[in-house]
C-alpha cells in the first residue's frame, strides 16, 4: 500500500452537493479517456495516486469507458487493490450505465434489466461491494422514466448505491426525474452534464432546474475534450484525440472555434492563468456548480488544472469579454438525450 500525502485535504477546496450532506472536490477526475487496456496502467496508476494526493477524492467512471469497454473499471480496480483499499472510506467513486455494453436490446439504454446488471458487473470489475453514485448515463425516450429510475432506487435500497444521478438529461426531464425520486425517497444527489466556454447548454434552463431541486452539478468535458488547451493552436498533434478522430472529430476543429480559442487564450494569459486554467474556473463561476469533472492523459495535465483553483475570481469586464468568445462550437455530442426536455 502507497502512503498517501498528510496533507491533502489542505491542498483543495470542497464543495457540498446540491442540498446533500455529500460533499466533492472542485476538481473530480474522470476516467472515460487513458485509463483503459490499451493504455499503460502505470500511468493511469500515477494518474489516480497524485490525485488523491493532492486532495481529488472523486473518481468517475461508465461500465463502457475503455477502451476496451469495461476495462477503465478493471484498471482503477487494481488500482483500488494494490494501493486505495485501505482509503476505501474516503473515496468517492461513481459510475453510469447507458450506452452500449454487450450485444442485444438489454445492452444498453434505461430498462430496470440493462441498469441493474450493468451495475453488477462494474461492481465485479472493480472489486467492489458498492459504489457512491450511480447513474443514468442518458435519457432513454422509449422506456418509463419511472423504469430507469424505479432501478436506481433499487441500486440504493440493495446497498449497491449510496446516491444516484442522471447525466445529460434536459431540464423538464430532469425536474420530472426529480419529482419521482423524492416521492420514492431516493438519494438523487447530483447531475452531469457537459458545460464549457464552447459548450454552453446548461445554461438554457437546466443550472436553473438543478438549483430550484437542489441538485448538484459536476460539469464534464469542461475543457471541450482538450479544445480550450494550447494543443490545438499550430495544427492537430498527431497523437490527440482529434487526429485519432473518435469522440472528438478533426471537423469539431473549425477556424471559427480556433479563432475563439485564440482570443480566449489571450484573455487568460492576461489573467496569469494557461487557458485550461481559465476553462475549468470559469465552469466553477458558477454557484450551481459542484465540481469540474477533468481528464487526463498524464499527472501533468491533471496538476496543471489544479492550478486554477488559484485564481476562481472573474471581474465583469472579464466575463463580458469572455462571452465575446465563449460561442457554441458544435461540440456537445451528448446533445441527443439533452434534447428530449
Amino acid at each position: 500500500m502507497y502512503p498517501p500525502a498528510v496533507d491533502r485535504y489542505e491542498r483543495i477546496p470542497y464543495a457540498r452537493c446540491g442540498r446533500s450532506g455529500l460533499q466533492l472536490p472542485r476538481i473530480s477526475l474522470g476516467l472515460w479517456q487513458n485509463f483503459g487496456g490499451i493504455s499503460p496502467l502505470e500511468n493511469a496508476r500515477e494518474m489516480v495516486l497524485k490525485s488523491f494526493d493532492h486532495g481529488i477524492t472523486h473518481f468517475d467512471l461508465a461500465n463502457n469507458y475503455g477502451p476496451p469497454p469495461g476495462s477503465a473499471e478493471e484498471n482503477f480496480g487494481r488500482i483500488l487493490a494494490a494501493d486505495l483499499r485501505a482509503h476505501r472510506d474516503e473515496l468517492v467513486i461513481s459510475t453510469k450505465a447507458g450506452y452500449l455494453m454487450w450485444p442485444g436490446p438489454y445492452g444498453e439504454w434505461g430498462s430496470r434489466k440493462y441498469l441493474l446488471a450493468s451495475l453488477d458487473q462494474s461492481l465485479q470489475r472493480m472489486g467492489l461491494d458498492y459504489v457512491d453514485i450511480f447513474y443514468s448515463h442518458r435519457y432513454d425516450p422509449l422506456t418509463p422514466l419511472e423504469e430507469t429510475l424505479g432501478a436506481l432506487d433499487t441500486a440504493v435500497r440493495s446497498g449497491r448505491a449510496l446516491y444516484v444521478g442522471i447525466s445529460s438529461y434536459g431540464p423538464e426531464k430532469t425536474r420530472e426525474a426529480a419529482a419521482i425520486l423524492r416521492e420514492l425517497k431516493t438519494p438523487f444527489i447530483i447531475h452531469q452534464p457537459s458545460y464549457s466556454m464552447l459548450n454552453r447548454w446548461v445554461e438554457g434552463g437546466l443550472l436553473d432546474v438543478l438549483a430550484q431541486e437542489g441538485i448538484g452539478c459536476i460539469a464534464f468535458s469542461p475543457l471541450a475534450q482538450g479544445l480550450l488547451t494550447t494543443k490545438y493552436l499550430g495544427g492537430i498533434p498527431v497523437e490527440s484525440r482529434a487526429a485519432l478522430d473518435g469522440s472528438f472529430r478533426k471537423g469539431m476543429i473549425t477556424e471559427r472555434n480556433l479563432a475563439s480559442v485564440r482570443a480566449l487564450n489571450g484573455i487568460a494569459q492576461q489573467r496569469g492563468q494557461t487557458l485550461a486554467q481559465m476553462a475549468v474556473a470559469w465552469v466553477l463561476r458558477k454557484p450551481a456548480i459542484t465540481s469540474a469533472l477533468i481528464g487526463a492523459s498524464r499527472w501533468q495535465q491533471i496538476e496543471e488544472c489544479l492550478g486554477a483553483l488559484g485564481n476562481l475570481q472573474f471581474s465583469g469586464e472579464e466575463l463580458q469579454r469572455i462571452d465575446q468568445h465563449a460561442l457554441e462550437g458544435g461540440l456537445n455530442i451528448w446533445a441527443g438525450s439533452s434534447q428530449h426536455g
